[in-house]
């Protein structure tokens, strides 16, 4: 046997338990079509300004309703998951205090906030204070620091659940729940606000369902089932999101315009197969683990460690088995596979990138892909995968090539 078939063979009860958190999952979603009333005519589309708009409206209630929350705001009119993050940080106002629970997020949002990079239109630039409060040596929130840092003053914290360019372990939702528990405990009007990206449908409930105010993410991650073209979302209590969509269109209009471009078949889709694709996509990161592990390289999470996210971290040690892997994965990719990929600067980042995966969508990370900053130790992010069929494939290519 191949060690690609003794690796699977090692992770099929993984795959089993995964199954169960996969079923809840969209059994949630398909409540959430029926409790919106999703109906042929919500794929109509909308002109100009997009005035009721029955897509826009379906897909937003559908959000909603799948995330525990009282209201949503889904728009293509969002370029990223950073762009979603950013929205929902225009609620800080001059003198305003925000604080990361989580350490230094990942890299784009430290330009928006002003610990990097010179624009004149980060927080700190605009007079919001910002704190940060390192994880535990075990990468676990530090929830003593957390009550020792939150004041009656503290407008907003940050928590990010996924482990973005760090070796740190994603955020498990039930310790996402103790420190909201906690930050309320001692500001009941603080805003707990969790970037979600990464994280939707791989547990069993998600950040808003366990107290957090605000919750954002991209639609070419989960959430967008592969189907999505663009997006973001942003859901949480509804006074919240009131005012996040005037910082999206206009003080005045918020979300009551806005048309989809056509694309409300397609967001509505995509949502309703996110769980069975993100199952997908950790499957193939299971296997990943295992392979790799196998292989001697240190891998993050483990195979048999509880997910939160769907990113499969490997360290490779050095640039050239880095850049290996990466080639291996664009090689085995349906577009643009007749491409290398190469480190180049990419805005937002500090460091070179190299990002592979041939993508239908731009940038998709639900869809198989692998990207890396160019530092030290030389960690490959691989996540997405459209079926654990293909990942298994890139893996028997990437073995051919990689160097030993």
């Amino acid at each position: 046997m191949s060690l690609i078939d003794t690796a699977r063979e090692a992770v099929e009860s993984i795959w089993n338990g995964q199954y169960v958190i996969r079923k809840h999952n969209q059994a949630k979603v398909l409540r959430a079509f029926q409790l919106a009333r999703v109906g042929s005519h919500c794929f109509h589309d909308s002109t100009g300004y997009g005035y009721d708009d029955a897509g826009r409206d379906a897909l937003e209630a559908v959000y909603a309703h799948a995330f525990g929350a009282e209201a949503a705001l889904v728009r293509p009119q969002v370029v990223s998951g950073t762009h979603a993050i950013t929205l929902a940080l225009g609620l800080l106002l001059p003198d305003d205090e925000v604080i990361s629970l989580s350490g230094p997020p990942y890299d784009t949002l430290q330009q928006v906030i002003g610990t990097a990079g010179t624009s004149k239109r980060s927080l700190l630039q605009r007079g919001i204070q910002y704190r940060e409060i390192p994880l535990t040596s075990e990468g676990t929130l530090d929830l003593a620091a957390v009550r020792s840092a939150v004041t009656t003053k503290t407008r907003m914290v940050l928590l990010q659940r996924s482990r973005g360019y760090s070796w740190r372990p994603s955020l498990e939702v039930a310790a996402l729940e103790q420190a909201i528990n906690a930050v309320k405990s001692i500001n009941s009007d603080c805003i707990c606000f969790v970037d979600n990206c990464y994280g939707e449908f791989v547990e069993h409930l998600e950040p808003t369902e366990v107290g957090a105010d605000l919750m954002a993410g991209s639609l070419i991650k989960n959430p967008g089932g592969t189907l999505a073209i663009s997006g973001g979302y942003i859901v949480g209590r509804q006074a919240l999101i009131d005012e996040v969509a005037e910082g999206l269109t206009a003080p005045g209009i918020g979300a009551r315009v806005g048309p989809m471009f056509g694309l409300s078949r397609s967001l509505l889709q995509g949502f309703f197969m996110a769980p069975h694709v993100v199952g997908e996509a950790l499957a193939g990161a299971v296997l990943a683990a295992q392979v790799f592990s196998e292989l001697g390289f240190r891998v993050s999470p483990l195979p048999e460690s509880k997910r939160t996210d769907i990113i499969q971290a490997i360290e490779f040690g050095d640039r050239a088995t880095l850049l290996s892997f990466c080639a291996g994965v664009q090689k085995a990719s349906a577009v643009d596979a007749h491409y290398a990929p190469i480190p180049g600067v990419m805005p937002g980042y500090e460091d070179e990138v190299v990002m592979a995966g041939g993508t239908f969508i731009q940038g998709s990370s639900i869809e198989l892909s692998a990207d890396a900053p160019m530092r030290t130790p030389y960690i490959g992010y691989l996540q997405g995968g459209f079926s654990r069929e293909h990942v298994e494939l890139v893996l028997e290519g990437i073995l051919k090539d990689l160097p030993h």
